[in-house]
């Protein structure tokens, strides 16, 4: 398979095309962004360690039945996967309160929920990707009701299979974000990343924060909270 011109790149990924109209190649970036972009910055080693783990992730819900858009890695920043088309609607799980969550509501982080909640975004970077309803998702034709009904039920099925595997880690998975492509044949499958950027990490402990909020509220140590996800999940 040839890697070919670039497509597309955003905050932390390039995605090539390849000469096979169904696959492209994502590239991961140490580039890292907040609050939409507002503040920047590098966390070194960020894509080598994003692409393994998000890898593992993805090899791990598709063994339980969860549809992915993987197919192989190629290299430590590089994986090959299936061209979808992004259905514009960020899937946001939460099990615990923290970030925006806390700040809207009003409520101290570190609320464990009775079950999980969901909320979606329109993703739209101009429009600073405002929460919306499935109903307005239906007026704005992102999505079919079928569509939203099966994004919901492999969120809730994801939250599932990872919280149990991370919690056997001595993680605690607060919140995370997901996103969902189509394939030709209108398949819905996972896409985007699971990762240290997209997720909440907490030691199971302590509550150490292991994840992007490191970089959002300078806490420093981020290099060393990515690297300590990937070996409690890889061992290395």
């Amino acid at each position: 398979m040839e890697k070919r011109e670039q497509i597309y790149e955003g905050k932390a990924k390039k995605v090539f095309n390849t000469d096979d109209p169904n696959l492209v190649v994502v590239e991961y970036k140490d580039d890292a962004t907040a609050f939409n972009g507002l503040k920047k910055g590098t966390i070194a080693g960020k894509g080598v360690i994003n692409n393994r783990v998000s890898n593992h992730m993805m090899r791990m819900l598709e063994k339980e039945g969860v549809p992915t858009h993987l197919v192989e890695e190629i290299s430590e920043r590089e994986t090959v996967v299936k061209k979808v088309q992004i259905v514009p609607l960020e899937v946001i799980i939460r099990n615990i309160s923290a970030g925006s969550f806390s700040k809207k509501y009003g409520v101290e982080e570190g609320i464990v929920f009775d079950e999980p909640t969901i909320e979606f975004s329109y993703k739209n970077d101009d429009l600073g990707d405002p929460l919306i309803n499935s109903y307005h998702a239906l007026a704005l034709k992102l999505a079919t009701k079928e569509e939203i009904a099966r994004i919901k039920e492999l969120a809730f099925k994801v939250n599932d299979v990872m919280k149990a595997y991370l919690l056997s880690l001595g993680i605690k998975l607060v919140d995370f974000k997901l996103e969902f492509g189509r394939l030709p044949d209108g398949t819905i499958v996972l896409a985007d990343e699971i990762s240290p950027d997209t997720c909440r990490f907490w030691d199971s402990e302590t509550n150490e924060k292991l994840d992007k909020d490191r970089f959002r509220r300078d806490l420093g140590g981020v290099e060393d909270a990515y690297n300590e996800i990937m070996r409690r999940l890889m061992g290395d």
